[in-house]
């Protein structure tokens, strides 16, 4: 990877389906690698969490990021519900500790506005966008696309400028 690309890994946690989006950023140039799902198994909520961070630490060491982005917790009407969702969130980002990267935080209505226009966007539309921006040729699943949206907000929110010009003078 070229010293001017900045490679974000993008997460949106669950605990059933954690998805991950891998993007190569240069100036305003956004470059799809990779994404998917981590799907957990049924049953004993520990070994769900665990399922998460192994499956993160796995990307991590695959894809190397320098920048992680991470979509906040939210709590809606189900307390038990953003507790759990905290507690996968928690396992993902542990599961990021060996990237000595950035890790930085997007609520989800701020997600939905960088890619879509809307902070009420829905699912569909999240998709959507995704597959045009990066100009994909078929849709990707939900939970991927939104942790692609997830690095393609941390993208944009973070101005990820290419890299100085060698004779700027900096270190």
């Amino acid at each position: 990877m070229a010293s001017d690309r900045v490679r974000v890994l993008g997460i949106d946690p669950g605990s059933q389906r954690t998805g991950f989006g891998v993007l190569d950023v240069s100036g305003p140039k956004l470059a799809y690698v990779a994404s998917g799902v981590i799907r957990t198994a049924e049953g004993d909520f520990a070994a769900r969490l665990c399922e998460i961070f192994r499956g993160v630490q796995t990307i991590v060491a695959e894809y190397r990021p320098q920048e992680i982005a991470i979509e906040r917790v939210f709590v809606n009407r189900n307390v038990d519900s953003a507790l759990k969702l905290g507690q996968a969130r928690g396992a993902a980002i542990c599961g990021t500790v060996d990237a000595s990267a950035g890790v930085f935080e997007y609520a989800p209505r701020q997600i939905k506005m960088a890619v879509v226009g809307s902070g009420g966007a829905d699912k569909a539309q999240v998709q959507m966008m995704i597959k045009n921006l990066l100009k994909l040729r078929e849709r990707v699943a939900a939970d991927a696309a939104d942790a692609l949206a997830a690095a393609v907000c941390h993208a944009l929110r973070r101005g990820l400028p290419a890299a100085p010009p060698r004779n700027a003078g900096r270190a």
